[in-house]
């Protein structure tokens, strides 16, 4: 498949402000990173704790619930391989066309239809980034407690608040910097972090008496399906999977798209899901800073910086996209807002809420809805760039795309609606999980709907020139 550029010059570089890092275009071939760069970015995407939180909940929490380690691995097995799946085919899609998710979305949505799951990726990804900016407070929090005794709203500490406004400026700031920002970090970070994780987690194990004494214990606990727990994967990573159209649409061949999916979920992710599991059968904390800080001043700062770090990478890719999201869906309202005004305005909006607790009052319902009913966002544009308009995507300019394509719009809510309905009142048989049978049906249901209204004007095929 051959595509142009729309008019993107050949000498532009690969990143320049002016072009507000191919936001409303795509991005040109001299433009695009190496393997390295999405191996980077993609480990310190991958280390965010919600791997360890998730590992956590398959061991049970405050030992009620959980699975055995036998059932823990299957499930992560299960639902990394999902997650590398389907984060792999919407970045082969972003890799071949160079377009962000808000232009992609074009496509199957429309250029005003898109605005809908735009504007949804926007609440998801501020959410993330508040959680995040919440976590870096807990855990200077618990790092060294409440030094001036003063409780803020929520019952929440002066220096919590403190730290998670200080980090949520950092954070923010770094964004603003743009796509070098994140492999620069990532790649700097993250060997370190993965090392401590893996021998934090032999710590720990060793503490309860050897590696038998956790399968010992983990075979005491149940409560929790195979099926709930691939939901709760599936739940923590999905807007990540979708935000991976953003960074693979600078991958230069398939095999970089693989090698960046990879990374996150065959080893990141997975080894967060086995410390977080054990250490909460070690413990009784999937997290294995808050164990660090209890051994001491040097391990408490070591966990502590590292856990920033580790944050960093992430939140920085949470705003990053989430410009992505809010500059073109605005641009579809007829505003124009430049990339680094949305990075600054959504990072303070998100470091306020972050400081004072959406983290800790709303994270765990956050994912589990994430999961359930968000995960469809993915079905359309699947199957518009696979099964039913793939050629459009090699002869049509993005401006020149119809405003709706209802089938796009209805199938997508249509699966969050089922998502929903999976998750808390009909679960689909065999304890399938909740999210993944709602972007089946989403997949399905778009096919079948474009099929429909084939003879719809705005269904029909563009085949304006790009160049």
């Amino acid at each position: 498949m051959t595509l142009s550029t729309d008019n993107v010059s050949s000498k532009k570089p690969a990143v320049d402000e002016t072009n507000e890092e191919f936001m409303l275009e795509r991005v040109p071939q001299n433009a695009r990173r190496s393997w390295w760069s999405q191996f980077a970015i993609w480990v310190g995407f991958g280390y965010v704790p919600t791997g360890l939180i998730v590992g956590g909940q398959l061991a049970g929490v405050g030992g009620e619930g959980g699975m055995p380690f036998g059932d823990a691995m299957l499930t992560v097995v299960l639902g990394q391989g999902i997650l590398l799946i389907l984060t792999f085919l919407l970045g082969f899609a972003a890799m071949k066309t160079g377009l962000n998710l808000s232009l992609i979305s074009r496509f199957s949505y429309g250029t005003k239809g898109m605005i809908l799951p735009m504007l949804i990726m926007g609440l998801l990804t501020l959410g993330w980034f508040a959680s995040i900016v919440g976590m870096v407070g807990d855990i200077f929090d618990v790092a060294f407690g409440s030094l001036t005794g003063i409780t803020i709203l929520n019952g929440l500490s002066l220096e919590y608040v403190l730290f998670s406004l200080f980090w949520g400026a950092i954070f923010t700031w770094s964004a603003w910097k743009g796509i070098v920002a994140l492999e620069r970090i990532s790649a700097s970070a993250a060997p370190f972090i993965l090392l401590v994780a893996v021998v934090a987690a032999v710590m720990m194990t060793n503490e309860f008496g050897g590696f038998g004494n956790v399968l010992a214990e983990g075979s005491t606990r149940s409560g929790t399906t195979v099926g709930t727990g691939v939901t709760l994967l599936i739940g923590a990573w999905i807007a990540g999977v979708i935000m991976g159209v953003d960074i693979f649409r600078f991958a230069k061949k398939a095999s970089h798209v693989l090698i960046g999916a990879g990374a996150c979920f065959i080893l990141t992710n997975p080894l967060l899901n086995i410390v977080g599991y054990t250490g909460s059968i070690a413990t009784g904390d999937a997290n294995f800073i808050s164990w660090m800080v209890t051994k001491g001043p040097f391990f408490a700062i070591i966990g502590v910086v590292l856990w920033v770090v580790a944050l960093w990478t992430t939140n920085m890719s949470e705003l990053y996209c989430n410009a992505l999201y809010v500059g073109p869906a605005a641009n579809a309202m007829g505003f124009k807002v430049s990339r680094p005004k949305i990075v600054i305005t959504v990072g303070i909006i998100g470091s306020i809420l972050g400081a004072f607790g959406f983290y800790s009052f709303f994270f765990a319902d956050f994912i589990t809805v994430l999961g359930a009913a968000f995960v469809p966002l993915a079905g359309p544009i699947l199957a518009d760039f696979y099964v039913v308009r793939r050629r459009e995507y090699e002869t049509a300019n993005v401006n020149d795309l119809p405003k709706v394509r209802w089938p796009g719009i209805i199938s997508f809510l249509i699966g969050a609606a089922l998502g929903i309905v999976f998750q808390y009142a009909l679960p689909l048989p065999g304890d399938f999980p909740a999210g993944l049978g709602a972007l089946i049906v989403t997949f399905a249901l778009h096919i079948v709907l474009s099929k429909a209204m084939k003879n719809r004007p705005e269904q029909a095929l563009v085949t304006s020139s790009n160049a």
